[in-house]
This record gives structure tokens, sequence and C-alpha cells, in this order.
């Protein structure tokens, strides 16, 4: 397709000074490119075709990056992207190097602030216009909060202190969806939201008349408008944000670019705290995005491979495990279609509890559950499972509550970039007391562990990636179980002087690593354990086959520091058997594996099967 209207924008000056129905061509041309370059490289593409107008209409409004535009999550934010200079770098959309999925503070002056979480936008805009205020200008910010991010509790913890004084524009993108449909009363309400534009525009232009009238105007104004707020009280419902105080418009259609630009210009000028509500189409423009708008949340570039196993074989398994069960429940923040689990709604709705995008209320709803005789799994990505952090010590672990945490995503995320590394979690929960962790390398033992976790009257963490399982990890260790959960590929009576010890799906790269060793003639053995805590058994199984002169190489794809490697070695410190034995750890060391340039992110923090190697050639 000839873009012959984007080519022409390179800037906000670019883009005002297009006619109405240039406008209407740029947002077809829009629509069009995103398709094109999403489906190439892969990306969140409904989202994105939803957002269109609203996206033209506030960099019409507004002149950023002296106005602070912040998205929530930023996955929506690519037609900000290529409207403010990034058109061009659109091939390298969410690769390694790239630009991100995300907004990104480094990328551009245009990305107010860094996401890729939800529900974080408003408290950061809050920030940006509370320090506007003191220091004198006149910047507005605007937060773009779609009505999935409002079932996240930080939302309203911000709104709770937000100020009408404030020039803070909060857009409300109501489009149903977060990576599954919005669950819960507060999704519910906003969906019921019918306040009327016209009555808003007349109450605000007759407040206004009538206050400028001599004597009776103040008066006036005062009854007349309480006599509406009453009668918009009994006909409309009452409005959240009018309660608390704050001027509402909408809702608008947020497909109608002139309705959208009118109602920015109008929160605009009021100079205050404003919310809008726009009500737009996810996946519009694309008829398959339109009608199945999950499907097309995230799609997958065309050279990736099929679709993701691990988690729908936990949550067959699950299913399984339910039908004789009637104890097992499921619970998921908002990622019922990430991690399996709406399939196991579709078996047991009564059984299912989505609970919106609130990582923390899900892990303490599950202790609750646990704590009244049901077994409840908890599904969650590891990225966002480190936001309920505080949830795992206090609720579920000081109570020792046997709750079992399916951890997805585990391990780096090489499209998504550094808010979705899921290289945290074993750090943060080894030092937990009480909790066991499990990494299982195949469908299998994903199997074993989701029947296993029932049985456990403790807290159990099971994590796994966002992957197939590798056919090769699977047949170097078929057969070779040397005590539950660990795997070696060597004699243990005649044990090498080279000794892999490694965890997850970086196995694959240190299977490949011992073969780069053996094409040198250096001979190397792998202890796999899909139990990462506790460390005993392995620490006592090295400390039983090592002697002086051994060289231990422990690699995990996950941070060094409090990670199982550390672990690991103090293990065997306490059991006095590193005389003579050298114990290295290869692990993500003080890095959030953000790379500036393309590269190999695994040759970039140093797991890559060649930099594994090395250790045992230098």
């Amino acid at each position: 397709m000839e873009y012959k209207i984007l080519n022409k924008v390179n800037s906000a000056t670019d883009l005002r000074a297009l006619s109405a129905e240039e406008i209407e061509v740029l947002c077809e041309e829009i629509r069009h490119f995103l398709i094109e370059k999403v489906e190439q490289n892969g990306g969140h593409l409904a989202s994105n075709l939803g957002v269109v107008e609203m996206t033209v209409a506030m960099h019409r409004v507004f002149n950023s990056p002296e106005d602070h535009i912040i998205f929530d999550v930023g996955h929506q934010s690519y037609v900000h992207k290529i409207l403010t200079g990034r058109r061009d770098s659109f091939d390298s959309l969410r690769q390694v190097g790239g630009i991100s999925g995300f907004t990104s503070r480094r990328e551009s002056e245009h990305d107010a602030f860094g996401a890729g979480h939800s529900s974080t936008s408003l408290s950061a805009a809050l920030g940006f216009a509370e320090s506007d205020k003191l220091q004198g200008k006149s910047s507005y910010t605007v937060a773009v909060v779609g009505d999935g991010a409002y079932t996240g509790g930080m939302i309203h913890e911000a709104i709770n202190n937000c100020k009408k004084d404030l020039r803070l524009v909060v857009i409300l993108n109501e489009n149903g969806m977060s990576i599954s449909s919005n669950k819960g009363a507060f999704a519910s309400y906003i969906s019921r939201f019918k306040a009327s534009q016209k009555y808003i525009r007349a109450k605000s232009n007759t407040k206004s008349i009538l206050k400028h009238v001599p004597l009776l105007g103040p008066l006036t104004a005062w009854i007349i408008v309480s006599i509406k707020g009453l009668v918009k009280r009994i006909v409309y419902k009452p409005s959240y944000f009018e309660d608390l105080g704050f001027y509402y418009i909408g809702p608008i259609d947020g497909n109608d670019h002139k309705k959208v630009e009118r109602a920015l210009q109008q929160a605009k000028s009021l100079g205050e705290c404003v919310f809008v509500h726009l009500v737009t189409t996810k996946g519009k423009g694309y008829t398959d995005a339109e009608n199945a708008p999950e499907k097309f949340h995230s799609v997958a570039s065309q050279s990736a491979e099929g679709s993701d196993t691990f988690h729908s074989v936990f949550a067959d398994e699950l299913i399984s495990l339910a039908k004789g069960h009637e104890d097992v429940v499921a619970v998921t923040p908002a990622m019922g279609i990430g991690t399996g689990l709406d399939a196991f709604e579709n078996k047991y709705s009564d059984r299912y509890f989505d609970v919106g995008i609130a990582e923390g209320h899900a892990l303490t709803f599950a202790a609750g559950l646990a704590a009244n005789g049901l077994k409840p799994y908890t599904a969650i990505y590891s990225t966002f499972m480190q936001r309920g952090y505080d949830s795992i010590v206090h609720d579920i672990a000081l109570q020792s509550l046997p709750v079992k945490m399916f951890i997805d995503r585990a391990g780096l995320a090489v499209s998504d970039g550094p808010t979705h590394h899921g290289i945290f979690d074993v750090a943060f929960l080894s030092h937990i007391p009480g909790v066991e962790i499990y990494h299982p390398v195949t469908h299998e033992s994903v199997r074993e562990l989701v029947h296993y976790a029932y049985t456990c009257q403790s807290p159990i963490a099971v994590r796994y990636p966002n992957a197939h399982e590798s056919d090769d990890v699977k047949q170097h260790f078929d057969g070779k179980d040397v005590l539950p959960w660990i795997k070696c590929d060597f004699d243990l009576s005649a044990p090498p002087k080279n000794i892999f010890v490694v965890y997850g799906q970086i196995t694959s790269r240190v299977i490949e690593a011992k073969r780069i060793l053996s094409l040198s003639g250096i001979d190397s053995g792998i202890i796999l354990t899909e139990k990462i805590k506790p460390v005993n058994d392995v620490a006592d199984l090295l400390a039983r086959i090592s002697a002086s002169g051994t060289h231990i190489l422990y690699v995990e794809e996950g941070i060094l520091s409090g990670g199982a490697g550390m672990h690991t070695r103090e293990a065997m410190l306490d059991r006095n058997a590193l005389v003579g034995v050298q114990f290295d750890i290869a692990a993500i060391n003080g890095e959030f594996a953000n790379p500036d340039k393309p590269c190999d992110l695994y040759d970039f923090v140093g797991l890559s099967a060649e930099k594994l190697a090395e250790y045992f050639t230098q």
C-alpha cells in the first residue's frame, strides 16, 4: 500500500495541518501499516487498531513532549510511536535491540514514562502533574488507561489522590478487554455508563452563563445545577468520577476522530482534572480482530514456531484432576487465555476465578480459599508474580497455606523485553521459608507436578517457560533419573572433572555447550534438577561426587544474586564440600538484560552455549 498521508506526517505540526478528510485517510493508512508490521514481527495488534483515532486526536490537541502522554501498560502505544518519529524503525519492533513493544524512556523523549505492567499510569501521571504544579509549569499530563487497567488496585489508589486543580486529563479507553474479557464489579460498572454528551455540554454552558447574571446568577446557577444533578442521578445513575468531584466527559465514540478531538479540546480548556470516557472497538478495521480480539491481543511473528504448550498441558491436567476432586479451584489475575485456564473455565466455571489485574489480591484470595479447605491453583506470569510478593510472604508462607503457584513465562522474554523477563521469581521465592520451587522440563513432569502439588500441605511454586518442551533435552535425559526430580547424564561412580548443574529451558544450551567441549576433547557432564528448592538433594549429590580438582558450573536463566546457584554453593560450604573444588555460577549478573543494539540476548547475558563452554576452557 502507498502511504500518501502517513509518509508526510513526521511531527505534530504536520499532523495538525491535515484536514478532517486527510485525517480519515491517515487513520486508514495507520491501520494498514500496523497490520503489515505486526503480522510480520509479532506484537499487540487488536489494542493498537482500536486506539488509532484517539492517538491521532491526542497528538493534535496536546503538544508532546512538553505535555506528558502516559500509556497504561504501553502495549497500545504503537500509533503513538508511529506519530513521534519511529515509523521507520518498525521493522525492528520487539526484536532484541530494536524498538520496544511498550513505552520506553530511553527510546524517545515522547515516552514520558516507561511501562509494561498494568495500572501504573495514573500514579505516574499524578507525579508529573504535581511536579509541574510545584514548578509553575503549564504543561498537561494525559493518562491513557484501558478499562482492563481499572480492575487493578493501583488505579483506584491513584484516583483517591487526584486533585481537581491539576492539569490532568485521564482518558478511560473502554473496549471490554485486557488480555481476556474484563471481569469484576468495576468492569461491569464502567460498561453501564450512560451519561449524555449533550447533557454534559448543557450543564457546563448553563452553569457558566447563569453565574454571570447579576444578583440571581450564582443562586440560580446553584439551584439549577443541583436540580439537574438530582435528575441525572435518577435517570442516568451517579457517575463514579463525578461523585468524587471530578469533571467527566463521555461516553464518546472513541473511533470517531472528530468527536474525540472535540472532547479532548474541551478537557484541555477546563484546565483541571478531567476524566474523558471513550468507547473503542478493539481490532477496529480488521474484521478477524474485531470478531475475536482476544486472539489478536498478541500476535506471533511469521517466523514463530507453533503455539505455546507448557501452559496448555498444565491446564489440561488441572481439568483432569478437578474431575475427581471437587476441592480443586483455579485463580488467575486476568490471564485466563495466556495461562490456558480459559479451558478450565469452560469446564468448571463455578470453580474458576478471574479476579482482574490484581496479582496481590489473587494470591491472598487463594490463601483464603486454602485456609478454608480448598485446593487453589493460581496461574500468573513470572513478571507479574513479583507484584504479589507481600501476599506470598505475609498471607501464604507465614501461615504455611498450601497455595499452588504455577508460574508461566519463566525465563528471558526475548520479544517483550525487560519488563517481561521472568528472571526474578527464583531469587525472591528462594529466601521465603517453607516455599518449594520446581521447574519441569517436560510435559510429563508438568503433569506429575500438578498432582504432587495437590498433596502438598505447604506453599509450592512450579515455573515453566513460554515454549514447547525440548525434544533434545527430553531425549538426552530419558531414563537418567538418579533422585526424585534430578537427572544425570554420566555415571555417578566415575564423574567427570567438569560438571554443569542446570534447571529450566536453558538446559538445551548447556547440552550444546557440552557438545562444543567434546569437540575440543574436554569431558563434561550435566546434572539437571527439576527441583530448585530445597537445594539439599543437589548439594548432597555434588558433595558425594566432587573431589579435589572438580569444576562445577551452576547455570540458571535468572538473576545471580539470591538465585539457586548461590544457595547451592552455600549448602556445599555448609557441608565442607568445596575444598579443592571450583564452583562458578553462570547467571544474569546485575542487569535488566536490555541491550541497546541487535544481538543474541543469551550471548549478551553470558548464557550462550559458547560462553558456557568457555568456563571450562579458560
